[in-house]
């Protein structure tokens, strides 16, 4: 893209908070479709697949990592824990905080899930080559590391 195009192209095409915003909005749209065919929520989604390949998190970090704020995971939790896809436990460290792990039956409900995103998400980066693919995927993570 040249200078000039740049240029022509509006702000909400050059602020990276809206580019990211817009680009992860369109990769899950599509992808929640498949979330809801299994029978789960986002939300759940979210939490399950943050908590797969883990040791477990507390609540405040696994919000975190499932882009959930803490009241919706006090209302989710305790239906995943019921259908004995998490289990919560007071940490041993600090007796004010809970750990969410999952266990293996919601490992089992997951990982073919995980299986299907990489799937889609390996479609969407096809676009481009491989090389700016992996740049891509480990450039986002140096602005989440920081």
């Amino acid at each position: 893209m040249s200078k000039s195009d740049v240029e022509s192209v509006r702000f909400v095409h050059r602020y990276l908070a809206s580019v990211m915003a817009l680009a992860s909005h369109r990769i899950s749209h599509e992808f929640h479709k498949e979330v809801r065919k299994a029978g789960l929520t986002v939300t759940e989604w979210r939490v399950l697949g943050s908590l797969i390949e883990g040791e477990g998190e507390t609540v405040g970090a696994l919000a975190e990592l499932a882009v959930t704020k803490q009241p919706t995971l006090s209302k989710v939790l305790p239906r995943l824990e019921a259908q004995g896809l998490v289990t919560l436990k007071t940490a041993l460290a600090d007796r004010r905080q809970t750990l969410v792990k999952i266990t293996p039956k919601g490992s089992k409900l997951i990982s073919g899930l995980c299986d299907r995103a990489i799937a889609h998400q390996n479609r969407i980066l096809e676009k481009l080559d491989p090389d700016h693919a992996d740049r891509l995927i480990d450039m986002l993570r140096a602005i989440i590391r920081h």
